[in-house]
């Protein structure tokens, strides 16, 4: 049945949508159908994400993904955000839904992906849109780290269950600053950064500009999901966010026991019935997999069960609260002061953010949004026993932070304003950096904003180049690497032959320091679901906590010097024994996008700065790879004097359909950390589309 609706798709130079409508709802309709027509392949992949079917058409690598997606109860969680939403909220995401439908028949014959795995496009729920947010995001606050620390704790004792405390690849963090009009040409704030996340292919961020007669907004939206919650300028006011890196999920270990056909698990007042039933996950090219999905008064069991010799459950705010913050998404398209930001940050959830925004009244605003459970300091640390009382909720921390905005204001994941409200936070260097640049002039523009994005600093590499300062007795090709490295300007440039040298030591110094008795005994990954791995491997927690490791004393075993004394031969005798010359950072550093499906031809990716402690943070996994799958998932600065002299830019391009004009566009940009104009005078748009039924 068609739905009448007045809508107008734009496009600029770039093949950036810009959609105009009558109403909201028809603004929502437009934003879902556009989603489906340039993204098809990509949401209908998150869709299958969200509702743990993806091995249905990408196989059994897959199934890991599909059983943690069931066993969190990910879709029956959204179904019932969905239906706790106010009726306003949920006939706009229905509106963006009835989008979706409408657009994937047009969408699909785009994608060669549909055709290449034998995927037909389905039909989306009115909570897909939420079940696609949580999958996405119920990773974020790194809950498998709690699984490490038991074992670290298991290996090397309770002192040390901190002593891989950083922020390591399985987590995504972001750059965001504030600065204020005293430091600006304009005289009016701007706010720039970067979010940090997996490099995907399409994007996770769409570069987008909504209008009807309610609003007009230009922003990031993450394709599946309406309105612009991460980023966004309406004109009169902007906002962007950054992970504040909070502890707000829990893992309990579980006894269960099967009772005829129950199964009961011991929680503090006794044995109790759990939830329990049996789906099935169908996988292309081999038998289906049978899911026992269990749910514990603490929350769903995402491993182990009552047949194995341990169980442990997830307790998460979405699923205790019914609720993803849905709300405050079409509230911040409709905000004009930054108080009307601040009031829709309040009904925010899911993840928990640093909020920062400016308005063009004087308007500032530095906040935490999210849920975050009160709860005993061991249910961040570790997984608590579920039978044993004081491991409860105790309800919400409230107030969140907020701090005044005095003069420029830095969130990149550090210890700081979310303090209170997390165990591990990325190391200093990132925030330090970018506010010393900062500081450093008061003209700020937008343009000028590209110097902070693209700062290759790394002062991370300081405790590793201190101890090969003070080695002594090193052979002379030896002798010769350390003494470039020691004049090296310790910046991770693409075309840095020091650099490379650099990360080269790095990583045999990494390797070898998980080699060591003391750490080596950490190698056996444990027995638990693949989907967890990356937050339980040796070497890349090892090269995450490298500055730690290289000065604590709480591995007093391990001559750190005689470490790195060992490496730096090693790499010296490799560099003089080959007969080419040194190789640079960008050669081993290259972009390495996560594809559903990979291209049937390898595509040459391009070499790139940065690394993960720089502000241009594309991180890599020293000692595995050079190869860089995270890094700035979209750079954005918001300028209050005028929006139109805003900038952005996305890493691939504006269109998720393959070998389009704007598939690649942006690449060479982003790689050379430039940006692009935002434009929002509909005269400089072309018109591409106009008043269809549907």
């Amino acid at each position: 049945m068609g739905v009448s609706v007045s809508i107008e798709v734009y496009r600029d130079a770039w093949g950036i949508p810009h959609l105009r409508a009558g109403s909201a709802r028809e603004l929502a309709y437009a934003q879902g159908r556009n989603a489906a027509t340039d993204r098809a392949w990509q949401i209908e992949v998150e869709r299958h994400r969200s509702q743990g079917t993806t091995a249905a058409f990408l196989g059994a690598e897959a199934v890991g993904w599909d059983r943690f997606v069931r066993q969190a109860r990910v879709e029956d969680t959204a179904r019932r955000c969905f239906a706790r939403l106010d009726a306003d909220t949920a006939a706009w995401v229905s509106s963006y839904v009835d989008g979706v439908n409408a657009g994937l028949r047009e969408g699909q014959p785009r994608s060669p992906e549909f055709a290449a795995t034998g995927l037909v496009p389905g039909q989306w729920q009115p909570w897909t849109p939420l079940g696609i947010w949580l999958s996405t995001h119920i990773l974020f606050a790194g809950f498998p780290t709690k699984l490490w620390r038991e074992e670290v704790a298991r290996a090397l004792g309770n002192a040390s269950v901190e002593l891989f405390a950083t922020d390591g690849p399985g987590t995504s963090g972001s750059n965001g600053w504030l600065v204020t009009g005293g430091r600006t040409v304009t005289g009016a704030p701007l706010i720039a950064g970067d979010p940090h996340r997996f490099i995907e292919d399409p994007g996770v961020y769409q570069q987008i500009h909504l209008a009807c007669p309610e609003f007009d907004v230009v922003g990031l939206a993450v394709p599946g999901v309406p309105g612009i919650g991460h980023f966004g300028h309406t004109g009169s006011v902007a906002w962007a966010i950054t992970n504040a890196m909070a502890d707000y999920q829990d893992l309990y270990r579980e006894q269960l026991r099967r009772n005829d056909a129950r199964v009961e698990a011991l929680g503090p007042d006794g044995w109790r019935p759990a939830a329990v039933h049996v789906e099935t996950v169908e996988v292309a090219g081999a038998d289906p997999v049978d899911v026992e999905v269990i749910e514990t008064d603490r929350g769903p069991v995402i491993i182990g069960g009552p047949d194995e010799e341990y169980a442990i459950s997830l307790r998460c705010p979405p699923r205790v609260r019914e609720d993803l913050g849905f709300g405050a998404l079409p509230e911040l398209l409709r905000a004009t002061t930054v108080a009307d930001v601040d009031r829709a940050f309040d009904r925010w959830a899911e993840p928990v953010n640093v909020v920062q925004a400016a308005d063009t009244e004087g308007g500032l605003l530095h906040r935490v949004a999210g849920a975050v459970p009160l709860r005993h300091r061991d249910n961040q640390l570790r997984v608590v026993p579920a039978w044993e009382a004081g491991h409860e909720w105790r309800g919400w921390h409230a107030p969140l932070p907020r701090e005044d905005v005095d003069d420029v204001a830095v969130m990149a994941n550090q210890r700081g304003l979310a303090g209170p409200l997390g165990v591990e936070f990325a190391a200093p260097h990132r925030a330090d950096r970018i506010r010393q640049l900062l500081e450093e002039s008061a003209a700020w523009s937008a343009k000028g904003m590209a110097a902070v994005h693209t700062d290759t600093h790394l002062a991370s590499a300081r405790p590793l180049l201190d101890l090969l300062a003070g080695l002594d007795g090193l052979s002379p090709d030896a002798v010769r690497l350390r003494e470039a490295l020691l004049r090296w300007d310790r910046r991770m440039d693409a075309t840095s032959t020091e650099a490379a040298a650099f990360a080269a030591l790095r990583s045999a110094v990494v390797r070898r320091l998980a080699a060591c008795p003391e750490l080596a005994r950490l190698a056996e990954p444990p027995a638990y679901p693949e989907t967890f791995l990356p937050w339980l491997a040796l070497v890349p927690k090892v090269a995450y906590a490298l500055e730690g490791l290289l000065t604590t004393a709480l591995l007093p075993g391990i001559d750190r010097a005689e470490v790195v004394r060992a490496a730096v031969e090693d790499i010296a005798a490799h560099e003089a024994a080959r007969s080419r010359t040194p190789a640079t950072w960008g050669e081993t550093h290259r972009l390495l996008p996560w594809q559903a499906v990979p291209g049937a031809a390898q595509e040459e990716w391009p070499g790139l700065s940065g690394d993960h402690d720089c502000v241009l943070s594309t991180s890599s996994v020293p000692g595995l790879t050079d190869l860089s799958a995270r890094g700035p998932a979209a750079r954005y600065v918001w300028d209050l004097a005028r929006r139109e002299d805003s900038l952005w830019v996305v890493p691939l391009g504006a269109s998720g359909v393959p070998g389009g004009a704007h598939y690649r566009d942006q690449l060479p940009l982003w790689v050379r950390g430039e940006l692009l104009p935002v434009v929002t005078d509909w005269n400089h748009l072309t018109l591409t589309e106009e008043n269809h039924d549907f």
